[in-house]
């Protein structure tokens, strides 16, 4: 083999080795629990462990919703 195509085969298998770290990390990401902590003002309350919560999470989602532009700061 040409030094070329060592240096290609040697940056193939690393960006594989990359992808596969990535995906391994990404599946661990994925399984974890969100935790939405209390800030001072208590307007950020809501927890979820499941992705169908019950009719008032949906409410307490849908308030959330209308008061990002003042936890940001925006207009």
């Amino acid at each position: 083999m040409e030094r070329k195509e060592i240096l290609m085969v040697v940056l193939i298998g690393v960006l594989l080795l990359t992808t596969a770290v990535q995906s391994i990390q990404l599946i661990g990401f994925s399984n974890a629990q969100v935790v939405v902590p209390t800030t001072s003002s208590g307007s950020a309350t809501l927890t979820s462990s499941s992705p169908t919560g019950s009719p008032s999470a949906s409410v307490s989602k849908q308030a959330s919703l209308q008061n990002i532009p003042t936890m940001v700061g925006g207009c």
